[in-house]
């Protein structure tokens, strides 16, 4: 694939355009700010009675209802939660669309899962970071940037990705590098990514582990330790020089072990387990469940959150980051 970086860009795209922001979380504040930063007029779209409104106004921002804000914006970047995009976008934004304006994402659930009907001639563009909101923002203020990925599912206007380029300049991920890829391709194997591996995966084996060492009666303390605090540790290495980089720095021992006892862990059918999360994501079947589970007002997610706030894994995390000074 072709990277992307700050000699790609046509800045002059953006002369005088105004951004609306909708919504004000760690996403829309941190590429807010970028946004700002790099000489972009920027607005945002909050609900007055929220705290994103509140927010947003400490932040020296014009802050407005959502219709306002898209009312306003030449360009509307769409950064509220996943599964209440479609609804405010149909209610709220829609209402006051034209064509001269452009519709841009930061993921593209609701387009390829949501139903949205998009609005006929006009852009529709996505530009992702490859990282939390707090960590684009860091990286921006540092003077480098996280890694970005942009797609186009309208071209009404001829230059949507040239729109979605200098946005994603804008936010610091030029300096890094960004790919082009489809809002499909982007939102699979972003839903996949996050199942899989980053949060049901990496959680599931840290809890597992925790357990098994606290059963087996060693104290909760260092069962953390070894389970969930070294990961960052481990990850660290990884980012900085890849996983030949962390066999280099680990214990010829733990290299051993790695190779010998990983694969009892991760065993061969785990490839399978993970073709069936990711054919549940690819035929919307993850996204009807999710969406189901929305509307029904979250209780299973509500219960799963209050199992793992209960569990001494979170209780013993605490406790460690106190007593050790960890950075939370």
């Amino acid at each position: 694939m072709k990277i992307l970086r700050e000699k790609d860009v046509h800045p002059d795209c953006l002369a005088d355009k105004k951004v609306a922001v909708i919504g004000y979380g760690s996403q829309g504040r941190a590429q807010a700010l970028c946004l700002r930063d790099s000489s972009i007029d920027v607005i945002i779209g909050a609900r007055p009675e929220g705290k994103s409104f509140k927010a947003a106004s400490e932040d020296d921002f014009s802050v407005m209802p959502i219709p306002e804000a898209a009312a306003a914006g030449n360009i509307v970047h769409i950064l509220i939660p996943d599964e209440e995009q479609v609804s405010v976008i149909e209610s709220e934004i829609l209402p006051v669309w034209n064509s001269e304006k452009t519709m841009s994402f930061s993921h593209g659930f609701s387009v390829h899962f949501g139903g949205l009907e998009l609005p006929e001639n006009t852009d529709i563009i996505l530009v992702a970071p490859k990282g939390p909101g707090t960590e684009v923002r860091k990286a921006f203020v540092s003077g480098f940037g996280v890694p970005g990925l942009i797609a186009c599912a309208q071209n009404f206007s001829g230059k949507a990705m040239e729109t979605a380029l200098a946005l994603a300049h804008c936010m610091g991920l030029t300096r890094a590098g960004v790919l082009e890829t489809t809002f499909r391709d982007e939102t699979c194997e972003d839903l996949f990514g996050e199942q899989a591996v980053l949060c049901g995966g990496l959680y599931s084996l840290m809890k597992a582990g925790f357990e098994v060492l606290t059963e087996a009666g060693y104290p909760e303390e260092m069962a953390y330790f070894e389970t969930v605090h070294e990961m960052k540790l481990i990850v660290d290495l990884i980012y900085e020089g890849g996983i030949g980089k962390m066999a280099d720095v680990i214990s010829n021992t733990a290299e051993w072990g790695m190779y010998s006892a990983g694969p009892e862990i991760v065993t061969h059918d785990i490839k399978d387990r993970m073709r069936n999360v990711l054919n549940s994501v690819e035929n919307g079947e993850f996204a009807g469940r999710w969406l189901s589970e929305y509307r029904a007002g979250a209780r299973k997610l509500k219960k799963h959150r209050e199992i793992l706030k209960n569990h001494a894994i979170e209780k013993t995390g605490k406790n460690i980051r106190t007593l050790f000074a960890v950075q939370s």
